[in-house]
């Protein structure tokens, strides 16, 4: 290979590494890294292979550690990709303009190279070579530069995304406890209104939009978080979701509008629509193969039957609560058919593609029996769990 090619590479592979860099930790826009968005896509699928092979029973832990795995090689991959880039650079000129320290005869191999390289990325003002010229000596300089800035970005990012983890776990139990360990909207509702009064509770309402809106953006800047796949359904983005969205839906169309029509008209439920709405799409558009579902077609009737006794439940345990509802059951059915028509199918997209059954992700949807979940959640609410 000619001198200046392998340099030309050696430059361009350093540039694409940096590039990387800048849009994953800098730029931070979810799906725009070059490297770190197709290697995070690779691990995930391999994974997922695995966790196949592995069992049904072995299958959740494999996949708990994509994220770290996702994290530890995209390290790896910019930490080797600088030095093979460096060494492509500097291996022309071993034995020329970059000699070894000691004097004695300089290696010339690829292996010296990447040594020289490497070294020159990882350590400043110490080395087994030294540069002998203007452009060696400005070469050495930009390659301390470099590793120095990559180190202490790749240590603020790994940082910032383990804080942004740590927080949409808070979030997803705080769903989880708010609606008594059910995954059930109605629950939640119960729980934030108890004798029909939501002057206490909308504060958690309107805290649960603010922490919704910090996950949506979480997501946003740090793509590694899609991947943090937990055992436990409760931290999954799409429990979390569906909750949100179901709490919107029946608010909306379980509530007596007489009574309840201020609640439905406040800031804080249309952020927790929006939000919850938004970060599903972001993730299905930048992560699922066939991007956001489109609705082609109307719910089955099978579907729109199973919300129908969803919502009847729904009812039941809301009335039990203490709160007033709709008139006109009827009526409040068909729009909460309507509604969650608009939002069903992301929940059910998302969640398949991080390995989760939806009978999971949506228990007050299954065909698990309501009146036990409800008295479950009642005697939580009186009884701290132990």
């Amino acid at each position: 290979m000619p001198h200046w090619l392998e340099q030309a590479l050696g430059a361009c592979l350093v540039l694409v590494v940096l590039l990387d860099v800048f849009l994953t930790v800098l730029y931070a826009r979810i799906g725009t890294g070059i490297i770190s968005t197709r290697l995070a896509r690779l691990t995930w699928r391999l994974l997922l292979g695995l966790a196949k092979l592995s069992g049904p029973r072995s299958s959740a832990t494999v996949l708990s550690f994509c994220g770290p795995v996702i994290l530890v090689l995209l390290v790896l991959a910019w930490a080797l990709g600088l030095t093979v880039g460096a060494a492509l650079v500097m291996h022309p000129d071993l034995g020329t303009s970059i000699r070894a320290s000691g004097g004695g005869d300089t290696p010339t191999d690829f292996v010296a190279a990447l040594y020289a390289g490497g070294s020159s990325m990882a350590l400043v003002g110490a080395s087994d070579f030294t540069p002998h010229t203007s452009a060696a000596r400005l070469l050495f300089l930009f390659n301390s530069l470099v590793g120095a800035s990559v180190i202490s970005l790749t240590l603020s990012y790994l940082v910032q995304v383990y804080t942004a983890l740590q927080q949409r776990n808070t979030l997803g139990l705080k769903v989880h406890f708010l609606a008594s360990g059910t995954g059930d909207a109605a629950e939640l509702i119960a729980g934030l209104g108890p004798h029909g009064e939501f002057s206490s509770g909308y504060t958690n309402l309107a805290d649960l939009a603010v922490e919704m809106t910090n996950a949506a953006e979480a997501h946003h800047f740090y793509s590694a978080l899609f991947y943090s796949r937990f055992r436990d359904v409760r931290y999954s983005v799409s429990r979390i979701s569906l909750v949100a969205l179901d709490t919107v839906t029946l608010i909306k169309s379980a509530l007596d509008d007489e009574r309840y029509g201020w609640l439905k008209e406040t800031a804080s439920v249309t952020q927790l629509w929006h939000v919850s709405m938004l970060l599903v799409k972001t993730l299905e558009a930048t992560f699922l193969p066939g991007g956001v579902p489109e609705a082609s077609e109307p719910p089955d009737a099978q579907a729109q039957e199973r919300w129908r006794q969803r919502y009847s439940a729904a009812l039941r345990r809301l009335r039990q609560a203490g709160i007033q509802t709709v008139a006109d059951e009827q009526a409040g059915a068909e729009a909460y058919v309507l509604l969650r028509a608009g939002w069903d199918r992301y929940v059910a997209a998302l969640a398949p593609s991080m390995a989760y059954e939806m009978d999971d992700i949506d228990p007050a949807g299954s065909a698990a029996e309501p009146a036990e979940r409800q008295q479950h959640a009642i005697r939580g609410r009186l009884h701290p769990v132990g």
